[in-house]
C-alpha cells in the first residue's frame, strides 16, 4: 500500500474535486481506460471497491491497495490530464503540493531506472515482456522476473542493432549481440570517454553470465530461483545500462 499522508490525500481530493464522487469528466468506461493505460490495472477490480464504488472512492481504494510508485504514476498522469483539460488552474497551490507528492512517491522504487524498461518498438510481444518485467518490480519480486528481464534485454539489444544497421541472427547469444553493438558505437565515435567504453565492454561478460542465470536460476526452467538481493542487483544494473543506451540512441 502507498504511504500517502492524510494531508496529501486531502490536497488531491480538493484539486480533483472528489467530494461529489467523480473524477474530472470521466465516465466509467473512460476512467477504466485511463487507469489501464497509465498503470495496467483494472480500476473496477473488486479490490479497489470502496463505499459507494464511485470513481472517487475507487481512486481512494487504489491509494490503499497499490505501492507508492504505481500510485505516483497514476496521480502524475491525472495531474497532466487535469492541466491539459483545464480542470483546475495550474497555478493552484494545491497543484504544486500534489506535484511534490507525486515526485516523492515516484522516488520510492527498488529499481529507480524502472521506466527505462519499456518497449522501443510496436511489436506486441515486446510490450508484453516489458510490462511483465515492470510488474515484477512493482510487486517487489525481482527474482520472479529474471527470465522476462533476459527476454526483454535480448529484444532491446536486437532493436538497437537493427536501428544501427548491425546484422544479427536469432541464434546469436545475448552477449554476442551486445558486443556487436558496442563495436558499432566505438567505430562511429559515439563514446566520448575510455571509461564509458570499458564499462560497456565489461557488460559483455556480465550479459554472458546473465545467460547462465536465466537458464539455471530463474523461472525459465524448473530451477532453484536466485535470491532477492542478487536478483535486485541484476535488475538495477540492467535498467541503468538500458537507460544510458536509450539516452545515447536518442542523440543519434
Amino acid at each position: 500500500m502507498s504511504d500517502m499522508t492524510i494531508v496529501e490525500k486531502r490536497q488531491f481530493e480538493r484539486l480533483f474535486q472528489m467530494s461529489d464522487g467523480y473524477i474530472f469528466g470521466f465516465s466509467n468506461r473512460t476512467f477504466a481506460e485511463f487507469v489501464a493505460d497509465s498503470t495496467g490495472r483494472d480500476i473496477y477490480d473488486e479490490k479497489y471497491n470502496r463505499a459507494s464504488g464511485s470513481k472517487a472512492n475507487r481512486l481512494r481504494g487504489f491509494w490503499t491497495e497499490e505501492n507508492n510508485r504505481l500510485v505516483g504514476k497514476l496521480l502524475g498522469d491525472l495531474l497532466d490530464y487535469g492541466v491539459a483539460g483545464r480542470a483546475f488552474n495550474a497555478d493552484d497551490p494545491n497543484h504544486a503540493a500534489c506535484r511534490r507528492t507525486v515526485a516523492r512517491l515516484l522516488q520510492d522504487s527498488t529499481v529507480p531506472e524502472l521506466d527505462a524498461l519499456s518497449a522501443v518498438s510496436d511489436e506486441r510481444d515486446f510490450e508484453i515482456v516489458a510490462k511483465a518485467v515492470r510488474e515484477a518490480i512493482e510487486h517487489n519480486e525481482p527474482e520472479a522476473g529474471l527470465d522476462r528481464l533476459h527476454t526483454f534485454v535480448i529484444k532491446y539489444v536486437r532493436a538497437l542493432c537493427e536501428g544501427a544497421g548491425v546484422t544479427v541472427t536469432r541464434d546469436k547469444a545475448l552477449h554476442s549481440i551486445f558486443g556487436e553493438y558496442v563495436k558499432k558505437l566505438q567505430a562511429s565515435c559515439r563514446i566520448e570517454s575510455e571509461m564509458t567504453l570499458r564499462i560497456l565492454k565489461s557488460s559483455i561478460s556480465i550479459l554472458e553470465a546473465f545467460n547462465d542465470v536465466r537458464n539455471n536460476q530463474s523461472l525459465a526452467h524448473d530451477n532453484p530461483v536466485l535470491n532477492y538481493e542478487e536478483a535486485l542487483l541484476i535488475f538495477n544494473h540492467v535498467a541503468g545500462s538500458v537507460r544510458f543506451l536509450r539516452s545515447l540512441d536518442r542523440k543519434a
